[in-house]
């Protein structure tokens, strides 16, 4: 069931609706990081708009250069970590287009459903960027005390976070947010592992920036399987 449902995803993929989906999320994503960039070059500049004087050396004119080469330094550094999570949750605004095109393709019969709305489309994007980056950096922590233990860690911790994500956004579309959490903790076991086989592509670069539009449209399938069973 969780393979069919993957290749029926990957078969959809040239869909322009994904597509459209996919360069959203990333053309947001370096937006928004370019907008952080732009703050932390203003607040540079206004911390260090007068002169400082240090003991011995006098005043220092060319600390806000160095802390801007700095900075930029640190922000290519710290993209390519918060590409995919940062992608991911942007995406996630969209994704119901994602499980609309996956339904109207491969389940017809079925009645169209309301978009989600902005808000809670909203709500769940920070959530699911919180819990994704924090439990990420949490993880760190483990991947240095058992390296050994480093990868399955990375995609037992990665696989449960996309499966819990893009299985109830597929199911509260049609049965709402309350059982869509009830099936979720019913078929826990069977998300787990499409959510790993999800967090495989994270492990490529360029590829994992599919990986949001590839996961709605899985657990879309997966769900309504699920829920036919």
């Amino acid at each position: 069931m969780i393979l069919s449902s993957f290749l029926s995803a990957l078969g959809q993929m040239s869909d322009n609706r994904f597509r459209s989906v996919l360069w959203r999320g990333i053309g947001l994503t370096i937006a928004l990081l370019v907008a952080i960039y732009a703050g932390v070059l203003w607040l540079i500049e206004v911390l260090t708009a007068e002169p400082v004087t240090l003991p011995g050396v006098g005043q220092v004119t060319w600390l806000g250069d160095l802390l801007s080469w700095g900075s930029l330094g640190i922000m290519i550094v710290l993209s390519v970590f918060l590409m995919v999570p940062v992608a991911s949750a942007i995406t996630s605004l969209f994704l119901d287009e994602v499980a609309e095109a996956v339904e109207e393709k491969h389940y017809p019969e079925l009645p169209a459903m309301p978009p989600v709305g902005f808000a809670d489309g909203l709500r769940d994007t920070f959530s699911f960027l919180g819990l994704l980056i924090g439990a990420n950096l949490i993880a760190v922590i483990f991947y240095v005390m058992l390296p050994f233990a480093a990868f399955f860690i990375f995609y037992a911790l990665n696989g449960f976070l996309l499966g819990r994500e893009y299985f109830q956004l597929a199911a509260m579309r049609r049965i709402g947010r309350d059982a869509a959490r009830d099936m979720r903790k019913k078929h826990q076991g069977t998300i787990w592992l499409a959510g790993c086989l999800m967090a495989v592509p994270l492990s490529f670069p360029f590829i994992n920036l599919v990986v949001p539009v590839l996961g709605a449209a899985t657990f879309t399938h997966l769900f309504h399987r699920l829920n036919r069973g």
